[in-house]
């Protein structure tokens, strides 16, 4: 039985070098073992085809048991680690908040586990009539979101 740890292993060992980063490892109970990786200009399919063979080659006959899928993060997908958030800073992203409430606006900043979206909000301004459409910086936490991704555009 292939251990999940050993895959993450294995795939980080690739990873040095490259400029990728490793977005996550899945072992599902029907026996697929799914590894997504990430870049900041995106996946080429020539590199998850060469990242298969090095898993290939390093878990030899264990791999036998399992079917293997080595692509991209998939864009439009929820954020799942730190570096996603970093790639995507001055890009448009959709922000489900920990009470439900959906945010969207362009990722401003990253700072650790912290990160700032710059909305548009009516805001009313003292000796005007009607609210005024201004910029308005909300902070939020990596782990107090339901999720982050980014925010297809067909403009």
């Amino acid at each position: 039985m292939i251990d999940k740890n050993a895959v993450k292993t294995i795939v980080e060992e690739w990873l040095q070098g490259n400029e990728y980063f490793l977005v996550d490892v899945s072992m599902e109970p029907e026996g697929r073992i799914v590894v997504e990786i990430d870049h900041a200009d995106g996946v080429w399919i020539e590199d998850c085809a060469e990242l298969s063979r090095h898993l290939q080659e390093r878990l030899g006959n264990e791999l036998d048991d399992y079917e293997l899928e080595v692509g991209s993060a998939g864009i439009g997908q929820p954020f799942k680690v730190p570096q996603q958030y970093a790639i995507h800073v001055g890009k448009p992203v959709e922000v489900l908040t920990a009470d439900g409430k959906k945010v969207q606006g362009v990722l401003k900043s990253v700072d650790g586990a912290d990160f700032v979206v710059t909305v548009k909000e009516k805001q009313r301004v003292e000796g005007k009539k009607r609210p005024v459409i201004a910029d308005v910086d909300k902070a939020f936490s990596m782990d107090n979101v339901k999720y982050t991704k980014y925010l297809l555009s067909f403009k």
